[in-house]
Parts: C-alpha cells; structure tokens; sequence
C-alpha cells in the first residue's frame, strides 16, 4: 500500500504557488538542491512531471494543476485544524473573525454585525486590509468571512463561496439647504463643490456614466476612496457628496445632512465572502441568514 509524502507535497505546494525554486527556498529556509530532490521524489512516487521550466521560472503541467487543487484542500484543512483546537478546546466555534475591506461603510459593517453584537458567548474580532490581503487570510482559514463591495469568483485552487446581501442606493446630500427651492438634477451639479467616490470605485463608474450621458461637465472638489473620509467631508465640508445612504444615516437621521436626490439605477452592492469549511460556525449561520433575509424581504417591496 502506498502513503503519500505530504512533506514532499508541501515543498511542491510552497514552489508552486510561488513559481520559483529560489524565492521557495527562502520561505522554506533549504536548499535549492533540496527542494528539487523531494520534488523529484513526489514525481516518481506519482508517476507524472509536475512542472516545466520557462526561462528561470517554474511552470505547472496540466498534472500538476490537479495536485496542485489537492494540495491546497489539504493544506487548507490542516489550517481549518489548528484553529479548531486553539488552546486545547473548541472555543472557537463561538469566535468570529471578520475581515472588511478598508474602503467598505463602518455604518454598513455596524448594521451587519448588530445581531451578534453584545453576545456574550460569541467573541469578534475584526480585520481591515485590502481584498487581496483578506483573501490570503480566508485561504488558510484566518477569517471565517470577508465582508466587500466587490464579488470574487472561484477559482482552480479555491472555492470560494460569494453571496450578495445588500444592495443600497446611492444619493446625493448636502447640508440643509436655508431655501426651499427644489434641488435641480443635473443642473445643480455644475455649479456645486462635488465630493466623489475615487476613480476606481463601482459607484464612481456608475455615476461618471450618467453623467456624460446626460452631457454635464463636472469637475471634482474632493475624490475620496475612504467611505469613513467621505462621511466626514459631506458632513464638514459644506459640499455635495455622491454616497450610498448606508454611509451617512446617522447624518441623515439627526439632520446633520439632507437628502437632496436619489441616483437612479446606481448602487453600491455587498458580498459576503466565505470559504469551504467541515465546521459550521453558528453565529456566522445567524449573520448570513439575518442579512439574506433582510436583502430578499428588501428586494420583494
């Protein structure tokens, strides 16, 4: 009967996803001539090449795709492991850890997490980084979910599990205005100190669109990739700001800040990111049934 090396497996694992044999050295603290041998040896045990050379880097072979997929479902589960017995016990069943994109509505994030907040028995902890950057963590089971503006698709490697649960409008506000004269949509644009989303934003794409069909020329004062930056600007600045509601409720609420129109056709969406796990974490089963449940009892009225 033959056993896998998983030894073996994990140095292919380490040079595959880095492409290299010397920057895999480094990471694994060998020898260039050693990685090469257990690869070796993993290749004769299996019977089939896993790499090809281009130029001074590694390529994977059709083979090597499929072990590699193995290899990372493996690796992934020994991850899923080790945090499952932190400490000696299963406590972290009752643990979430949450990454949000950096850019992403700290009022969005609040409203998401209200069902579990104040739960004794469920501990958060929370993470900001890029998507990226939070992905990597989700990978090897550091998060147990990714909240973003952004979908991500599976991939080979990864099966990712990606699932809209919010959609908000996006509007433009202002301070309160001292007449009563309607605000004027587009025409008032022209003339007014605009606070916009950065240029890579879905939103400033969206809005960008409608205004140049409409044909008006506008020229920012302020672009802002921070929804926490922007809030702050709309609210101090005495300018326009092209926001989602979500980002400026509170404003909105007390009065701080005034509606003064409602972008047709431009959202901002939300995604919930998760990973393939064997444990069901239940406070995370209550978060995304709660929000699922919000966002079809939303999108029915």
């Amino acid at each position: 009967m033959r056993h896998l090396n998983f030894h073996h497996l994990y140095y292919f694992w380490v040079v595959a996803k880095e492409g290299h044999l010397t920057r895999a050295a480094g990471l694994l603290h060998v020898s260039q001539s050693s990685i090469s041998a257990q690869i070796r040896q993993l290749q004769d045990q299996l019977g089939h090449e896993l790499f090809e050379r281009e130029g001074r880097s590694l390529r994977l072979t059709e083979y090597g795709h499929v072990v590699l997929e193995y290899a990372e479902s493996i690796f992934s589960l020994g991850s899923e492991l080790l945090a499952l017995t932190e400490s000696g016990e299963l406590q972290y069943l009752q643990r979430l850890r949450i990454g949000s994109v950096a850019t992403l509505s700290r009022n969005f994030q609040e409203n998401f997490l209200r069902p579990v907040i104040g739960e004794s028995e469920v501990k958060l902890m929370l993470r900001s980084a890029s998507l990226e950057e939070l992905l990597d963590q989700l990978r090897v089971h550091k998060l147990d979910l990714i909240l973003s503006n952004r979908a991500v698709a599976a991939d080979s490697s990864t099966a990712w599990r990606c699932q809209q649960i919010a959609e908000q409008s996006v509007c433009i506000v202002g301070p309160p205005r001292q007449d009563t004269r309607a605000f004027r949509f587009p025409e008032d644009l022209r003339n007014a100190r605009l606070l916009l989303p950065g240029p890579s934003s879905d939103i400033r794409t969206q809005f960008d669109l409608i205004v140049e069909r409409l044909g008006i020329e506008i020229s920012p004062y302020a672009e802002v990739d921070d929804m926490a930056m922007l809030r702050l600007l709309a609210r101090d600045s005495g300018g326009l700001a092209i926001v989602p509601e979500v980002v400026v409720q509170d404003e909105l609420e007390s009065g701080r800040l005034e509606k003064y129109w409602v972008l047709d056709g431009v959202v901002e969406r939300f995604y919930a990111i998760t990973a393939k796990r064997h444990f069901e974490l239940v406070p995370l089963k209550t978060l995304l049934e709660k929000s699922r449940a919000g966002f079809m009892a939303r999108a029915d009225r």
